[in-house]
């Protein structure tokens, strides 16, 4: 029997815009990021805080959360979701041209993260709900090149800072206990938490 489980798996990211009020978080405006290539959580902790008696360690306190990175490699974000999560203001006309401006009117709005894992153990296939409370999703580098014999395929990835939320806890990552037997029930509990109709 299987004593643990491993990932084989990253799907559907879903963003929605944070807010809070007296403690309780909302969430408002979901909708599906891109397709999911990868992600990669960077969780940045403050130093254990130690005590020495006896000419020895005593005690500990771990070093709590203080901030950190996600990225996200989707494969590339349509107009919609780029609006979303870099504030851009509504596409405007330049000639005939219809744009998208990063300017001075662009104000990244704090959004919740939510996304699949897929797992295996012992042959089982299970989902994971996990859900960044607050993040802000810092502007893209971008990079392309040309096509040559075959197509090089493309993805874009897209990094946002993580904070804690504000709530009682200052939660910074949700996980859901239930381990789900379809990506499709996961999906439909990552959408309740993001508040997505």
């Amino acid at each position: 029997m299987a004593v643990g489980k491993v990932c084989t798996g990253f799907s559907l990211p879903y963003v929605a815009k944070y807010a809070a009020s007296g403690g309780t978080v909302t969430y408002s405006e979901g909708m599906r990021l891109a397709r999911g290539v990868s992600v990669s959580i960077a969780p940045e902790v403050a130093d254990n805080n130690d005590f020495y008696a006896d000419n020895v360690l005593a005690e500990s306190v771990s070093g709590t959360f203080t901030g950190g990175t996600v990225t996200l490699t989707v494969d590339g974000l349509l107009p919609a979701a780029e609006e979303f999560i870099f504030g851009l203001p509504e596409a405007a006309t330049v000639g005939t041209v219809s744009v998208l401006k990063y300017g001075d009117a662009a104000q990244p709005p704090y959004v919740g993260i939510g996304f699949i894992a897929r797992y295996m153990s012992d042959g089982v296939t299970t989902y994971k709900v996990i859900v960044l409370t607050k993040t802000k999703f810092n502007l893209p580098t971008e990079e392309a090149n040309t096509q040559e014999d075959a197509i090089a395929w493309q993805t874009q990835a897209l990094e946002a800072t993580i904070m804690r939320d504000d709530t009682a806890d200052h939660d910074w990552k949700l996980v859901a206990a239930t381990e789900y037997t379809t990506e499709a029930a996961a999906e439909t509990d990552l959408k309740k938490i993001l508040n997505i109709q």
